[in-house]
């Protein structure tokens, strides 16, 4: 299935991680009058820089939440078209499940 995308989205988000501990480290660092004109445009892109990562977030949450119901939905058209495969399918996770859990 192709995307339209240039980067997964867990990029985009370290980007966006990135890019504002980076800003935040900034105003943290400096250490001028807080009247200072270089230190309210610090804080002002910090501020920026948080909201929209933020926003990002909460997009890239709704993303991963549909991403999964459609994963969901599709597991589940499986299962119902063809039960015994779900079956077996089961039955293996469940062993699988259990000597891992065995071993510990």
């Amino acid at each position: 299935m192709p995307t339209t995308r240039t980067q997964p989205d867990d990029v985009r988000i370290n980007e966006d991680l990135k890019l504002l501990s980076e800003t935040l480290e900034d105003v943290l660092k400096f250490s001028g009058d807080r009247a200072d004109e270089a230190w309210i445009e610090i804080r002002k892109n910090a501020e920026q820089a948080l909201a929209d990562v933020k926003e990002r977030l909460g997009t890239a949450s709704e993303s991963y939440y549909q991403r999964a119901k459609d994963a969901a939905c599709q597991a589940d058209g499986y299962v119902r078209d063809n039960p015994w495969h779900g079956v077996g399918i089961g039955a293996t996770v469940g062993l699988v499940l259990g000597l891992l859990l065995a071993r510990h």
